[in-house]
């Protein structure tokens, strides 16, 4: 019974010791770096929703739907922002994901005003409304820049949502390994036992 005692102690301490000094290595994002993301993502949100509005006066009714759809877009940009500013962590979760799937839709939202206002551009240079075209073509290049924005902040949430997914697979991956090392430690003491 001692000498079992003593090896689980040993495996205990020897075992974790890896496991904690490997958290320690993990790089998982920090709160410095969660928080300078919230910041640019509230950045390219300042700039992209006076576009919508914008967007909505050249748009009409024949574009409700999508504005609809951009405005729901900015409003859940905004809450997730919201709520990582209170809880940073919270951004290495599935909740990680999800936000970098809707800066992701902002992004292409914009870039599809952008090509709207363009092709609208053109009708109007084609009729004769130069004044009017060249405005949309002010307009355009607005909501492609808002586009640039958004996407260089999805790419930098992408980012960390991955090294959020690896340092979680690695932790997991090390976990398994030590108790698949205690379990062969456990084996051969049984074997040990019966001889």
């Amino acid at each position: 019974m001692k000498r079992t005692f003593v090896l689980i102690t040993f495996l205990l301490a020897v075992g974790f010791v890896p496991v904690s000094h490997a958290q320690d290595k993990t790089t998982f994002p920090t709160d410095d770096e969660i928080q300078l993301l919230l910041t640019q993502a509230d950045r390219a949100m300042q700039q992209y929703e006076p576009l919508i509005d914008q967007e909505e006066q050249q748009l009409g009714k024949r574009g409700a739907e999508a504005i609809a759809t951009d405005r729901q877009v900015v409003k859940a940009v905004k809450l997730a922002i919201e709520t990582f500013r209170k809880r940073p962590q919270g951004l290495n979760s599935s909740l990680g994901f999800a936000f970098f799937e809707w800066l992701d839709d902002a992004s292409r939202n914009s870039l599809i005003c952008s090509q709207t206002a363009m092709t609208q551009s053109a009708e109007l240079a084609m009729a004769g409304q130069t004044d009017n075209a060249l405005q949309l073509v002010h307009f355009s290049q607005a909501c492609m820049d808002a586009s640039t924005l958004i996407y260089t902040v999805s790419e930098n949430a992408g980012s960390l949502y991955t090294r959020y997914v690896q340092s979680e697979e690695g932790l997991a991956n090390r976990g398994v390994s030590v108790s698949q090392q205690c379990a062969e430690a456990l084996k051969k003491l049984q074997s040990e036992r019966k001889q």
